[in-house]
């Protein structure tokens, strides 16, 4: 998947090198992702993580994504797709991540576009989820920014890096409101 921005591919251990580099040292940002897997502290560490998040793709559970700057040509962060039930027509856009390199950019708007893109109209999918920790505010005003619907919060639902009790937000975009997203994120990146 190809934008303007990013480039979407399957995330690898080929990745690593440049997702440590872009995303070392970033306290604030791994205090809310990817919180059941260690923070990465060298290249190998990052490599381990990649290898983990590989692991369940194996599972079925996710399917990691490397985000790829195309002005730098270097991987800036990764998000995935999870919770994916096609029986249901429903999956998640999760654990995403970016270095300070590419936030206050284009790079998350068009990687939400491209993976919304390829859920609604290459996968069929009815409804697409995405879920914050209730004190992430940047990650909750950019997911009501893209237009995406509250449905409500998971009280209590997940455990921190801290190990306090975490309440879950849901958002969602049902497949009939995708138009209308598509058109605000594509006028986002238009200017």
């Amino acid at each position: 998947m190809q934008g303007k921005w990013v480039r979407i591919e399957a995330l690898s251990v080929e990745h690593a090198e440049d997702l440590y580099r872009n995303t070392e040292d970033d306290a604030e940002m791994w205090r809310w992702v990817l919180t059941k897997f260690p923070i990465p502290h060298s290249v190998a560490d990052m490599r381990d993580l990649i290898v983990r998040m590989l692991d369940q793709k194996e599972g079925g559970k996710r399917e990691p994504w490397a985000v790829i700057d195309l002005r730098s040509n270097q991987c800036v962060g990764s998000s995935s797709f999870s919770e994916i039930m096609p029986e249901f027509g429903d999956i998640e856009i999760g654990s995403t991540f970016y270095g300070a390199v590419a936030r206050r950019t284009g790079i998350n708007t068009e990687t939400k576009l491209l993976l919304m893109t390829e859920a609604f109209e290459n996968r069929g999918y009815e409804r697409v989820q995405i879920r914050a920790d209730n004190l992430n505010t940047r990650s909750r005003i950019a997911i009501e920014r893209i237009g995406a619907t509250f449905e409500g919060t998971l009280r209590s639902h997940m455990i921190r890096r801290d190990g306090s009790r975490r309440d879950t937000v849901v958002y969602s975009v049902i497949r009939s409101e995708w138009p209308e997203v598509k058109a605000r994120l594509e006028s986002f990146l238009n200017r």
